[in-house]
């Protein structure tokens, strides 16, 4: 099993630098796993800041031949839980097709003081079909 951190320089990068924005972990002859460090945007409200994490999301995934409806699991932590119905709307402009494993948290506070939100996802890439033919 090869892994693989990245910092792809076509998205967003990280906060600081004491972190990587993605890990691949390839799977033999199956593709790979990838995993999103939880991803936080500027923005005035949540829907703004929502959209945004959305977007470099798909940038990062994208970044590794993924795209959003490759995301397997998506945990999100909110700083109020009672603003699950804005992010629910948001989430569904982005997540078109069937949903992935979700779990949602209420948090006091992300490490980001203006941040109301933060989502890290996990998805799945599969081998390209010209992997294992010949050449």
């Amino acid at each position: 099993m090869q892994i693989t951190l990245d910092n792809p320089p076509s998205a967003p990068g990280p906060a600081n630098g004491y972190y990587s924005q993605v890990a691949r972990v390839e799977l033999p002859d199956t593709g790979a796993l990838l995993y999103l460090s939880g991803q936080v945007a500027d923005g005035a409200d949540l829907t703004e800041q929502s959209r945004a994490v959305f977007e470099t999301i798909d940038a990062l995934l994208g970044a590794h031949g993924a795209g959003l409806a490759d995301i397997i699991n998506i945990r999100t932590y909110l700083t109020d839980i009672t603003q699950l119905p804005a992010y629910g709307a948001v989430r569904a402009q982005y997540l078109t097709g069937a949903p992935p494993t979700s779990t949602t948290f209420e948090v006091s506070r992300l490490f980001k003081p203006e941040a109301l939100i933060e989502i890290e996802v996990v998805a799945a890439v599969p081998a390209p079909r010209d992997a294992h033919g010949p050449e």
